[in-house]
């Protein structure tokens, strides 16, 4: 049963949060249990620091040991005092949690991986409605067999590769990593950014829930819609895929807007949570669809120096492309990641390949510490950001000019 309640122009309190924990995790359901609860990174928004607290309440004193761990997917790990950090455990709070240890997940250490399962050819084939045909090995962080309880906690927005973020994605990549990590992320590529982001059933997410079935540990969820750190709109508790379910439904109605024309110039706003252009490149995700065909989007992020810290040679290998561009010539990237290319085509969108040329439908500029020499190697376009006024971009949408601040969380569509 899925606990919870949320709209979108109402801010859900302390008072609420807690009684939405007790109701969904009660003493007799977590007593003596060894919980581990799993959570975003700095890339999310949300209160973190306070559902961090509330569970330390209200279940920490009940479970036999209540654990954190960052669900970093691919992501760069957290240094020790940076995780305590991003939960709000300062010195004089910390001495409050000698139940809990704070935890990385290390997607790069291959010890910390443990092998549960395969989903074979068929399925795949079935599932991704004959994109992939493929046996994918389904890989798991080891340390989760050490818990009678997994609790997902964290925040629900449109996605890129699953459609909503959130539930089960936690598990998957969260905590996850090999083949299983590449091949789901490069079927999201094949279906494409827009015929993904902001639809709750996906084919992605159909092989992530595939994945949950060989888990064989107790999972809760508690999910949040969030509009700011400190603002949740909406916080459901119980079966990870009810509680998502709810929470995706109020995340369309806060996190997606809808405008009744496309523009031809778009300007985003990147904030100082994404410091990379792996992670920047969410600007481009959730303003993809309302730039109008030949269009240009400039993600102005003047903080970000590099195109990502753990993936960086190989994107400037490859550079960024349409995914046509690399289905019509697979064996030229086979030593790549397919989650490297499926980030590639995330940010150069769609397009199409004709005579063998790539025709993609809008154009990427970077307005960022990114060289323009590495700009042009990896097929995207260049801005000094010394040289852009902000505020030379903003009230121009009668001129087909718009901007966005903070992008990279609220997806942006037109109507129909």
């Amino acid at each position: 049963m899925t606990i919870g309640y949320g709209a979108p122009d109402t801010v859900v309190d302390s008072n609420q949060i807690r009684e939405i924990i007790n109701s969904c995790l009660p003493a007799s359901q977590i007593k003596g249990k060894r919980i581990l609860v799993l959570t975003p990174d700095t890339t999310r928004t949300c209160p973190l620091p306070d559902m961090v607290s509330a569970l330390q309440e209200t279940i920490g004193s009940q479970a036999a040991r209540l654990d954190f761990m960052v669900a970093l997917g691919t992501h760069t790990p957290l240094e020790d005092e940076k995780i305590l950090e991003l939960y709000g455990i300062d010195s004089d709070s910390q001495d409050d949690c000698n139940n809990s240890s704070f935890l990385n997940h290390r997607w790069d250490l291959a010890d910390t991986l443990t092998r549960i399962g395969w989903i074979e050819e068929s399925e795949i084939e079935k599932l991704s409605g004959g994109r992939l045909k493929e046996r994918v090995p389904v890989d798991i962080n080891r340390a989760i067999f050490d818990y009678d309880m997994v609790l997902i906690c964290g925040p629900v927005f449109p996605h890129e590769v699953v459609g909503y973020s959130g539930g089960a994605k936690y598990l998957f990549p969260g905590i996850s990593g090999g083949e299983f990590l590449h091949a789901f992320h490069w079927l999201g590529a094949v279906v494409t950014c827009a015929g993904t982001i902001g639809i709750k059933d996906t084919p992605v997410r159909e092989v992530i829930n595939r994945a949950m079935e060989l888990i064989d540990i107790e999972v809760c969820c508690l999910a949040m819609v969030v509009k700011s750190q400190t603002e949740l709109y909406g916080l459901y508790g119980g079966d990870y895929k009810e509680a998502w379910s709810a929470a995706a439904d109020l995340s369309e109605q806060v996190h997606v807007i809808e405008k009744d024309q496309p523009y031809p110039t778009v300007f985003g706003v990147c904030p100082p949570m994404y410091d990379e252009i792996w992670t920047g490149g969410k600007v481009m995700y959730k303003l993809e669809q309302v730039v109008a065909d030949g269009g240009r989007l400039i993600i102005y992020a003047p903080h970000i120096t590099e195109v990502s810290r753990i993936w960086g040679a190989d994107i400037e290998r490859i550079g960024y492309h349409i995914v046509d561009y690399f289905l019509e010539q697979p064996d030229r990237f086979g030593d790549i990641p397919r989650g490297v290319l499926a980030h590639s085509t995330h940010v150069r969108g769609t397009g199409i390949m004709k005579d063998g040329v790539e025709r993609p439908r809008i154009e990427v500029v970077l307005a960022s510490r990114v060289p323009p020499e590495t700009c042009e190697k990896i097929n995207l376009g260049y801005l000094d950001p010394d040289l852009i006024n902000a505020d030379d971009y903003r009230r121009r949408e009668e001129e087909g000019v718009l901007f966005v601040e903070k992008a990279g969380e609220i997806l942006h569509r037109v109507k129909n």
